[in-house]
């Protein structure tokens, strides 16, 4: 697999960021990308039934919660020959998996099909064999629900009013109808519990954020991609309390029409461009520090490692090998109006992804 990192020194020109601001279709009738861009809020229409490629399909929502010591991942996948529900805890700072559970389906994708936008108001409810799955989204606050035998988990968080996301579409280069959609929601507070026979654990709102990674893809065969993000609070030059989070992905198809590179401060968006990292972490580097650089400087950002989530799922065909690198975070970012955010020592995480299905 080639490395995929654009070196400090050698940006192209500077990325394009198209903005769309109105509904908008995503896919013609015939499967081809309409809309390539980004967004604050999810304004692409998305019709399931018009993707060409039905066995490319791919939809998920991903929840990733947690207060820097605990990591509690819940998520639901529909990847058309199957999918799955699933519930997973993680103890970063012993670096040990406390709760792992998972409850697969085969085909059956059009029963499991989920909602075409994840930031607006929706439900999700599935019964996956004995599991149970369910997300239900308001205007101001979320609430996720799992089960599976002994296994049990339920989260709720906060949705700033008019709270900002980053959408993007990017499509890739020599296939008009493959696209990687994705929609990527930060600063939400939660508060919540997973037991299992091990013990029960506990989130709270004062410490514990919550990521939403929500995906509706048609993509070739093999990927990599980076993707970092974390949320956490700070303290303004009036003494204020304010919520800050960031979105760093690269790597993932044509770039051309815009980056999924944003910070958010207060609920709302900040657009950067694109963003590298200094030195190529496989094979033997993830343990090291990372240091992030954006192409007009304003993201400034190094990462010192304490934890490294690896996994690899590896079936033949289908692979996913995976560096969840989670660490302290310090550095600057410059803000749209030219203020300038310094941190040290924050929590987030980044990971680099080989994957194949």
């Amino acid at each position: 697999m080639e490395k995929t990192y654009r070196g400090f020194q050698d940006w192209e020109t500077p990325s394009r960021q198209r903005e769309y601001t109105e509904p908008t279709e995503l896919l013609a009738e015939d499967g081809r990308v309409l809309a390539a861009g980004w967004a604050r809020r999810n304004v692409f229409d998305y019709d399931r039934t018009r993707v060409k490629h039905r066995l490319r399909r791919k939809e998920w929502d991903f929840y990733q919660i947690s207060n820097g010591e605990l990591m509690l991942q819940i998520s639901f996948a529909n990847i058309s020959l199957g999918g799955y529900a699933s519930a997973v805890l993680v103890d970063l700072k012993a670096g040990k998996t406390l709760v792992s559970d998972m409850a697969p389906y085969l085909a059956q994708s059009d029963k499991y099909a989920l909602p075409p936008k994840g930031d607006v108001p929706n439900d999700v409810d599935f019964r996956v064999g004995k599991a149970v799955f369910r997300a239900h989204t308001e205007e101001t606050k979320r609430t996720l629900f799992y089960e599976n035998g002994k296994v049990r988990a339920g989260i709720e968080m906060d949705i700033l009013p008019g709270l900002e996301n980053i959408t993007t579409v990017l499509p890739f280069k020599g296939c008009p109808d493959r696209y990687f959609m994705t929609t990527k929601q930060n600063c939400m507070p939660c508060a919540g519990y997973i037991a299992s026979d091990a013990g029960r654990w506990d989130f709270a709102k004062e410490d514990s954020f919550c990521i939403l990674d929500w995906g509706r893809v048609c993509t070739p065969y093999s990927l990599v991609w980076y993707w970092g993000n974390g949320s956490w609070r700070f303290t303004g030059e009036d003494g204020a309390e304010r919520l800050f989070g960031f979105e760093i992905t690269w790597g993932i198809g044509d770039e051309s029409n815009a980056t999924e590179t944003c910070v958010f401060v207060d609920g709302k968006a900040h657009k950067f461009g694109a963003v590298d990292v200094e030195v190529f972490p496989k094979p033997d580097k993830y343990m090291q520090p990372w240091h992030f650089l954006s192409e007009d400087g304003r993201f400034d950002m190094t990462m010192v490692p304490f934890y490294d989530h690896h996994s690899d799922l590896n079936i033949g065909v289908m692979r996913m090998h995976s560096h969840q690198v989670h660490g302290l975070w310090s550095g600057t970012v410059t803000l749209e109006d030219g203020q300038v955010l310094r941190f040290e020592d924050k929590y987030a995480f980044c990971e680099y992804v080989e994957n194949r299905w």
